[in-house]
């Protein structure tokens, strides 16, 4: 596996932790020679530090960018300093829990900048790139399975990650020409550090329990779908979208 990417450049929003961060030590460990990783939060920060750490021990050199990928501006440097792109991973994401009755615009907002404006921003970027170099690339999106299943109080998330699937597909086709793979994966639940601020340890591993496969799934797992997909294992594969979410969409078993 760890010449599967070699010589390749991905781009991974989101990257510092969580799912991020384990697409990006999947894609070294499968050879990519670099990993372009874009979070908001600090180089600094001790957990990002550490995911650096862990992408340069499994073989690749790392670039680093504190950037909102809601930003234009900054998705446009980041895409100039990071120079050829081969792969891009759209998986910044936040989300802010309100029922329609308590959400104000504000609440709204950040949520579609980031998901919605921050994938369309990086795609384009990175298409851009792909189809003026003639090698064609992958991009995936780490969408949700709330993308299909309305969860409640969580109206912007939920809208935003359909919307992300549609995109999704619309680029498929259009890029298809240029040898520009675009695929989705809809995460179930996953035991993230985003998950702490809305649940106790008690109640994921209570609820998790209760889940078809009776965990919640890991970065990991997500991960090696993503590495998959950007593979040439995958290289007929185009427009798709791969649940990995433990059967949680599933009518549960009588």
């Amino acid at each position: 596996m760890a010449t599967v990417l070699a010589g390749q450049t991905a781009l991974i929003t989101g990257a510092a932790r969580g799912i991020g961060a384990a697409c990006a030590v999947e894609l070294a460990r499968a050879g990519a020679a670099r990993v372009v990783l874009c979070d908001v939060r600090a180089s600094e920060d001790e957990v990002t530090r550490q995911t650096i750490r862990d992408v340069q021990n499994a073989g690749a050199e790392v670039l680093y960018q504190q950037a909102d990928v809601g930003n234009r501006a900054a998705m446009e440097a980041l895409f100039a300093s990071a120079g050829a792109v081969d792969i891009l991973i759209n998986n910044a994401a936040i989300n802010i829990r309100k029922s329609l009755l308590e959400l104000e615009p504000d609440d709204v907002a950040p949520v579609w900048q980031v998901i919605l404006w921050g994938t369309f921003h990086c795609s384009q970027f990175a298409a851009r790139q792909m189809a003026a170099s003639g090698r064609g690339g992958s991009i995936v999106m780490i969408s949700s399975v709330h993308a299909e299943r309305a969860f409640p109080r969580s109206t912007s998330y939920n809208g935003a990650k359909a919307a992300v699937n549609q995109m999704a597909l619309t680029w498929a086709a259009e890029l298809a020409p240029h040898r520009i793979r675009v695929n989705v994966i809809e995460p179930g639940w996953t035991d993230t550090p985003g998950e702490r601020t809305f649940y106790t340890e008690e109640q994921i591993r209570e609820e998790g329990a209760r889940l078809p496969l009776g965990r919640l799934g890991t970065p990991a797992e997500i991960a090696r779908a993503a590495r998959f997909l950007v593979s040439p294992d995958a290289s007929y594969i185009t427009g798709a979208i791969l649940r990995v979410d433990g059967g949680i969409v599933l009518p549960k078993a009588p």
